[in-house]
């Protein structure tokens, strides 16, 4: 049995993974999926989120896990911790997984690569700063098409009630990886063929800039915890059986 320690993207929380960790635990594993400290909060709050202090908060919650291996999973910007995370406690992660998720190369930033991307109207459109800038919220209304257009209406209605304040500081801040350290985790990329918040052509795009993860790929949106649960849990229990003694 593995532990799989799930971590949420922007504007989101732990409950996401609802379906996942359902079904993950039936199978009799353990599932941490935690809100990334911050989240929602005043600009205070928001302000003092840094994306070490998140990797920090992460690698904690891996080397307390009570089942070995490990899989440390990352949905969207929380790519952009898994990774950060990695460089920080490799020895007690036995495996990544990226869903639909920030997979980027040392010294790049998530709006360096927004910049690489190009427009996204649709889901540019949607987000708002908020608290002077030190964070941005999402249109709940519009973000049911840019982020769920293919989960189920009642999931995604109940889910867009619960978005919250994303901070800006980890988006902006490059990442700090080595060969030695992030580099020596296998890992898992689950691309979302219908994303339109990280099109497949920038998913694709990452997995050419970070090579070397085996690549499962889902006819989802970029919910696959709302839209394919049963499947985004068996790419999971994959990546932890590869690792598996």
């Amino acid at each position: 049995m593995a532990t799989f320690v799930l971590i949420h993207g922007s504007w989101h929380g732990g409950w996401c993974f609802d379906p996942v960790r359902a079904i993950l635990e039936g199978a009799g594993h353990d599932v941490i999926a935690p809100d990334l400290p911050g989240m929602g909060g005043d600009e205070a709050a928001l302000r003092a989120v840094t994306l070490q202090g998140w990797a920090d908060f992460v690698a904690d919650l891996c080397r307390g896990a009570m089942q070995r291996p490990v899989v440390l999973a990352g949905h969207s910007r929380g790519g952009l911790v898994v990774s950060q995370a990695a460089e920080t406690a490799p020895d007690a992660i036995d495996a990544l997984v990226y869903i639909c998720a920030m997979m980027l190369p040392d010294g790049t930033s998530r709006a360096m690569f927004k910049a690489m991307e190009g427009p996204n109207p649709s889901f540019d459109a949607i987000i708002a700063p908020v608290h002077g800038g030190a964070g941005t919220a999402v249109d709940p209304d519009g973000a049911r098409e840019v982020f769920a257009q293919l989960s189920p209406p009642d999931l995604v209605t109940a889910a867009m009630a619960r978005l919250v304040a994303e901070p800006h500081g980890p988006r902006a801040a490059p990442l700090r990886l080595t060969a030695q350290r992030f580099g020596s985790l296998p890992r898992t990329y689950v691309e979302c063929t219908a994303d339109r918040t990280i099109p497949i052509a920038s998913q694709r795009r990452m997995q050419a800039l970070v090579p070397g993860a085996d690549i499962v790929t889902l006819d989802a949106d970029h919910s696959p915890y709302l839209s394919r649960p049963a499947e985004l849990a068996a790419a999971l229990i994959a990546a932890a059986g590869r690792v598996s003694p």
